[in-house]
C-alpha cells in the first residue's frame, strides 16, 4: 500500500501553505480572542474548490478522493484548528450527507452551492440531552399533509448561524427506534426555523458552534432525504466517513505543535546549547514524531478503504479515536518544550492545545470509538 503523496496532494498541500501564509495566520489569533467566524475565509477556500473536495465535477466540485480530502484537511488545521474543523465539518456532514442520500434533484439544487461555498452547510444530530444517545432525540416531525412540522432544538451545531441550509435528523417515529428517524435538507429562512445560542469556547473559536431552534417549521415532504424512517441510519453512515475528517483534522493540529516544538527546540538554548540537545527533550520529539506517523497511517488507511468502497466502520474508529488522543498528547508535549512561553498567547502551543481537545469529543467521543471497535472486533 502506498500513501506516498500523489501530485494532486501535492498540489493541494502547496496551495494551501500559500493560501495560509496569505489569508489565516495573519488574523487567526484574532478571530481566536473574539470567536469571529470570517466567512470570507471559506468563500475564498470554495473557489479554490476545498469546500467541495468529494463533490463531482458535474455538481461543481473538484471531484476528488477521501485522500486528497485528507490531505487538505491536514494541510489546513496545520495552521488553523478552527479553519479546518469548519472546512471538515462543511464538506463531510452536510455536503457529503446530501452527496451520498440525496435525490437528483437535491443534488443539483444544493451541491453546486456548496461546493463553491456560495452556501455554508451544518449539519444536525446531536441535541442538549442527546448526545453520545442520539436515538434518544426530542425533536420531532409530525406529517401535516405534504409537509411535516418540526418542534426542538439541535446544539453543538457547527455553522448553526452562518450557515444558509442545514441537514437535520429528527424523529418521525418512537423515541428509540433506529427507524424512527428522518433527514430533511432545510433552508435558511424557512418559517420557525432558527439559530440561537453561540457557545463560548475553550478551543476552535473562530469555527462557529451554537443552536439551531424549530418552532412549528414547516418543510415540505420533498426536503426528505431517502424514505421517512432512514434518516438515523443515514446519519451513521455520514459519521463513518466524518470520523476520517477528525481523525486528518487531528493529524493536521499534531503536526502543527510537533513543528512548532522542533523549531523552537533547535533555536532556545540553556547551559549554552538549544534544548533539542538534551535527551528529555529529543526523547519527546522522538515520541512525538512517532505517535504522528502512526496517526496518519490509521487515517490514510481507513481513506484507502472509503475510496474503494470497502466497510471502513472499524478502520474510520480506530483512526478517529487513535489520531484525537494523539493530537492532544502531542500538543500537550509542545507546551512543556515550549515552557513558560507555551503557556502565553504570542506563541503558537497553547491554541494546538486548546483546540485538539475538542478531536476526542467530536463526531463521537473516544470512549463511543472504543464502543464501536469492540463492537466490530467481537463480531
Amino acid at each position: 500500500m502506498d500513501f506516498s503523496l500523489n501530485e494532486n496532494q501535492h498540489m493541494i498541500a502547496d496551495m494551501i501553505k500559500k493560501f495560509g501564509d496569505d489569508n489565516i495566520r495573519p488574523k487567526m489569533m484574532e478571530w481566536d480572542e473574539s470567536q469571529e467566524f470570517p466567512v470570507e475565509v471559506f468563500k475564498k477556500l470554495g473557489e479554490l474548490g476545498l469546500m467541495g473536495v468529494l463533490v463531482p465535477q458535474e455538481y461543481g466540485g473538484s471531484g476528488f478522493t477521501y485522500t486528497e480530502y485528507v490531505t487538505a484537511i491536514v494541510e489546513l488545521s496545520k495552521i488553523c484548528g478552527s479553519i479546518g474543523l469548519s472546512m471538515a465539518a462543511h464538506n463531510s456532514l452536510c455536503t457529503g450527507h446530501i452527496l451520498a442520500f440525496g435525490n437528483e434533484e437535491q443534488k443539483k439544487k444544493y451541491l453546486p452551492k456548496l461546493a463553491t461555498a456560495e452556501w455554508i452547510g451544518a449539519w444536525g444530530l446531536t441535541e442538549t440531552g442527546t448526545g453520545s444517545d442520539a436515538g434518544g432525540m426530542h425533536t420531532t416531525a409530525v406529517k401535516d399533509g405534504d409537509y411535516y412540522v418540526i418542534n426542538g432544538s439541535k446544539n453543538f451545531i457547527t455553522h448553526a448561524i452562518t450557515g444558509n441550509v442545514a441537514v437535520v435528523i429528527v424523529r418521525t417515529g418512537e423515541k428509540g427506534d433506529s427507524h424512527g428517524m428522518s433527514a430533511f435538507i432545510i433552508e435558511k429562512g424557512t418559517p420557525g426555523f432558527k439559530s440561537g445560542k453561540k457557545e463560548n469556547k475553550l478551543g476552535m473559536r473562530a469555527s462557529e458552534t451554537a443552536e439551531l431552534i424549530f418552532d412549528n417549521c414547516r418543510v415540505h415532504k420533498d426536503q426528505m432525504m431517502g424514505k421517512e424512517g432512514e434518516g438515523f441510519i443515514q446519519a451513521m453512515k455520514v459519521l463513518d466517513g466524518g470520523r476520517i475528517s477528525i481523525a486528518a483534522l487531528s493529524v493536521g493540529i499534531a503536526k502543527g505543535a510537533f513543528e512548532a516544538a522542533l523549531k523552537y527546540s533547535k533555536e532556545r538554548e540553556q547551559f549554552g546549547k538549544p534544548i533539542s540537545q538534551f535527551q528529555a527533550i529529543g526523547f519527546k520529539l522522538a515520541d512525538m514524531a512517532t505517535e504522528i506517523e502512526a496517526a496518519e497511517l490509521l487515517t490514510f488507511l481507513a481513506a484507502d478503504r472509503k475510496n474503494k468502497g470497502l466497510k471502513m466502520t472499524k478502520e474510520g474508529a480506530f483512526a478517529k479515536y487513535y489520531a484525537s488522543e494523539v493530537s492532544v498528547r502531542v500538543s500537550n508535549e509542545a507546551v512543556q518544550v515550549f515552557g513558560g512561553y507555551g503557556y502565553t498567547k504570542d506563541f503558537p502551543a497553547e491554541k494546538y492545545y486548546r483546540d485538539s481537545k475538542l478531536c476526542t469529543i467530536g463526531e463521537g467521543t473516544s470512549e463511543i470509538q472504543k464502543l464501536v471497535i469492540s463492537r466490530e472486533i467481537l463480531k
